[in-house]
């Protein structure tokens, strides 16, 4: 019974913790003017359309397609 409680309080705590997070969030997004988030936007919107770097779009080696996270993107690779 005392676990219960236990984890009854700490969950009580991690919403209490949680709603503090929102409020702040939402106090700083607030916190901007409309000038300031439109300048933002046309930031995000000109750096969002520049050309991409020729790094990002070069082929993995076959190597690295093995070592990383991308193995059954090399199985698949493999398979053709």
């Amino acid at each position: 019974m005392r676990l219960w409680k236990l984890l009854g309080v700490a969950g009580l705590a991690g919403v209490a913790a949680g709603g503090v997070v929102l409020a702040r969030n939402e106090r700083q997004r607030r916190a901007y003017t409309p000038d300031d988030v439109r300048a933002r936007l046309h930031e995000r919107a000109a750096a969002a359309t520049e050309a991409p770097s020729t790094e990002l779009l070069a082929p993995a080696a076959p190597g690295e397609l093995v070592a990383g996270r991308t193995h059954r993107l090399a199985r698949i690779l493999r398979r053709r």
